[in-house]
């Protein structure tokens, strides 16, 4: 591990002077639990300026809205303990359950929301007619802290989120890249995506959510528009190289179908690649496309499968270069800012759609696994009359609601129970040991100095941003610093003892009801897709490519960290493989009925083919090899449809049919081929491009 740059010592004296600063006001103000300002400064925090004042809205509006519910509910049922419970529990799973629906940075409102009213209206039940003014000054506190916080880091040597997100963009071009020179190079040996590839489509996560904070940035709100631009393109460059390195794999099976003149053009564009950003050559790509152009030979039939996937790749490539030349001249501008004068004339227009998978299920069982368990520590602490067993409560809800959304939360919430005793025990040591001893402020701020400054560092470290957060929030709370000193043993040891068996409840609870980890996860997801494609081949969904495209690539972003922690998961899985499957599904469906003949019945019976196919898969919970009829039925429909005439429907059912056929049977030669025992059939009409 790399020691501290200066730039995190920078980071940390700044969130330390914040919270001193918010701690100060607090006890300025008078109000009565100053220490919540403290912790609000380190949870807001965040060494970009941006993300600060992001979270710092998100903290405002969550805390507000649990503070209100429990205004609302502490006064309605305080004579009816379990049915409180149960409503605060019901509350917790709720605002879980609104969270994992939203995978950006605002979803912390809801979360929030959840576990602030348990951490308000508990500790207060006994007093209800006290729950409006505890509402109120936990709000103020929180603010207080949340605005410091603000200010300090935007007007304080603030550093703008553009910084990290063109690392991030820069980072994400490269390994793309590196994919495309591995597919052009390779001339698709390896057809299929491997699972390191298909990890760029949950590499988009993080800068999705990076790009829904640019506005909060007063350094970027003028590349915002850019950069979601940006993230269209780079998400078709996925499918894209996928469809590259399955034709470029389609011309290996078939003898001397490799030109020189195609080999030529691919190492020059894989060169082209692999050039730097800033000194490529600004007329290469119109070279390349010059190039690519004098390639473009119609295929002497329908039956000439080598010239109909010359024909698709050639295409295929001559979208790669105008896509990449896209994201290149888009990165500059980003990079740039508002500096940048000139804009770059786009050559794409991609449309990728913003609809997400979501596993219900899975969420549901969260967001019920959430509620048992804040009722069942709440019966436990109302049957054992054990007063502070309501910080106890309130652990569990605030562990089920941070690790809510994890396939395995337990091994997480061991981590916070470790670090949190961690932190109470040098708690009890600055409130045995030190405080007593100070006088003032300033000597207080010197000696909380060397640990808030050494989580401060620590905290821009991804790797240990949530340990660092959970020791700097447990100091702050667990000091309970106010305006004198008035600490005894007994309810220092008494504290402690709910939070410990808060944490442990919820550990073995989850250890218990939640144990299956990622492999369930991926097998699920796996599933969705297969489900998708059978419904789009029955026609039950009704969805355009957009829609598709961006479903599809998120439960892709979705599961590849799911297979590489399951090992593989449920069998090797080529997610855009299945989105091509998607794109010439819908193809077919919008045109099957559009064609003269029986070309429409065929096409009938290729998807009812597939969707029988999928549904099997689905069945046996496995991808199997797909049937040879269906292989036969798929050739049928080629020719049906390479007879049925010469208009846009005809021209656009051929590419669907090729490309499925490729999708579905990458290993099969094609129709007319030289696997005598295939069928195939013999020279219909001419024929265009091949699809996805």
């Amino acid at each position: 591990m790399t020691w501290p740059s200066r730039r995190d010592w920078l980071f940390s004296a700044k969130a330390y002077a914040a919270a001193i600063s918010a701690l100060c006001i607090g006890l300025a103000c008078g109000l009565p639990r100053p220490y919540w300002a403290m912790t609000a400064v380190y949870v807001v925090s965040n060494p970009m300026s941006g993300a600060t004042v992001s979270k710092a809205l998100d903290r405002t509006f969550g805390t507000l809205l649990g503070a209100a519910g429990a205004v609302v509910m502490v006064p309605l049922l305080v004579n009816a303990p379990e049915l409180l419970m149960l409503a605060v529990a019901s509350w917790t799973g709720l605002f879980l359950f609104i969270a994992l629906h939203d995978r950006t940075p605002r979803n912390y409102v809801f979360m929030l929301a959840g576990y602030t009213l348990p951490l308000i209206a508990l500790p207060n039940v006994g007093v209800p007619d006290t729950i409006f003014d505890v509402a109120v000054a936990r709000s103020e506190e929180i603010i207080v802290g949340i605005v410091v916080a603000a200010v300090i880091g935007t007007i304080a040597w603030p550093q703008s989120i553009g910084q990290v997100l063109d690392a991030r963009i820069a980072g994400w071009l490269k390994d793309a890249g590196g994919w495309a020179r591995e597919v052009l190079r390779a001339k698709g040996s390896q057809p299929a995506a491997s699972l390191g590839r298909q990890q760029l489509a949950a590499d988009m996560s993080p800068l999705t959510a990076m790009i829904s904070q640019l506005s909060h940035d007063a350094g970027t709100r003028d590349v915002k528009h850019q950069a979601e631009a940006l993230r269209g393109r780079l998400l078709l460059l996925l499918p894209l190289l996928s469809s590259i390195a399955d034709r470029m794999h389609a011309l290996r099976l078939e003898p001397g179908a490799w030109p020189p003149d195609l080999a030529d053009v691919t190492d020059r564009i894989a060169a082209w690649f692999e050039a730097p950003a800033a000194s490529s050559d600004a007329e290469e790509p119109d070279r390349l496309r010059a190039a690519l152009a004098a390639l473009r030979q119609p295929p002497r039939d329908a039956a000439d499968w080598q010239g109909l996937v010359h024909a698709s790749l050639v295409t295929r490539l001559a979208e790669l270069v105008d896509l990449w030349q896209d994201c290149l001249a888009l990165q500059r501008l980003i990079a740039g800012g508002a500096a940048t004068r000139r804009r770059p004339s786009l050559r794409h227009r991609p449309v990728i759609g913003r609809e997400q998978h979501y596993d219900r299920g899975l969420m549901l069982f969260s967001m019920g696994s959430t509620i048992v368990a804040t009722f069942v520590a709440g019966l436990l602490w109302i049957w054992s009359g054990w007063s502070d067993g309501a910080n106890a409560v309130a652990f569990v809800a605030i562990a089920c609601c941070f690790f809510g959304a994890l396939d395995r939360p337990a091994p997480s919430m061991r981590m916070m129970l470790t670090w949190t005793v961690v932190a109470y025990v040098l708690t009890g040591v600055y409130l045995f040991a030190i405080l007593p001893r100070i006088n003032d402020i300033e000597i207080l701020a010197l000696v909380l100095a060397p640990p808030f400054l050494l989580i401060g560092v620590l905290m821009p470290r991804p790797e240990l941003t949530l340990v660092a957060l959970l020791m700097a929030a447990n100091l702050t709370g667990d000091l309970g610093l106010q305006g004198r000193y008035g600490t005894d043993f007994t309810s220092y040891a008494d504290g402690g003892l709910a939070i410990v068996a808060g944490l442990l409840f919820a550990v073995l609870w989850t250890l218990v009801t939640k144990p299956f980890g990622a492999e369930l996860a991926a097998r699920r997801l796996v599933r969705a897709g297969w489900a998708d494609l059978a419904d789009l081949a029955t026609g039950s969904r009704r969805v355009d490519h957009a829609a598709l495209a961006s479903r599809t690539l998120d439960r892709l972003g979705q599961l590849t960290p799911r297979l590489a922690e399951a090992d593989g998961g449920p069998g090797a899985v080529d997610g855009l493989a299945d989105l091509r499957t998607g794109y010439n599904i819908i193809a077919l469906q919008g045109e099957r009925r559009a064609l003269p003949g029986d070309a429409g019945d065929r096409i009938d019976a290729v998807l009812g083919g597939v969707a029988a196919f999928f549904r099997t898969c689905l069945v046996s919970g496995r991808r199997t090899a797909a049937p040879d009829h269906l292989l036969r039925d798929i050739d049928r429909a080629l020719q049906a449809a390479a007879t049925g005439g010469q208009g846009q429907a005809a021209r656009t059912t051929l590419d669907a049919l090729v490309g499925l056929r490729r999708a579905l049977f990458p290993l099969a030669a094609g129709p007319g081929g030289h696997d005598p025992t295939r069928t195939g059939f013999d020279a219909p009409p001419a024929f265009a491009v091949a699809a996805e």
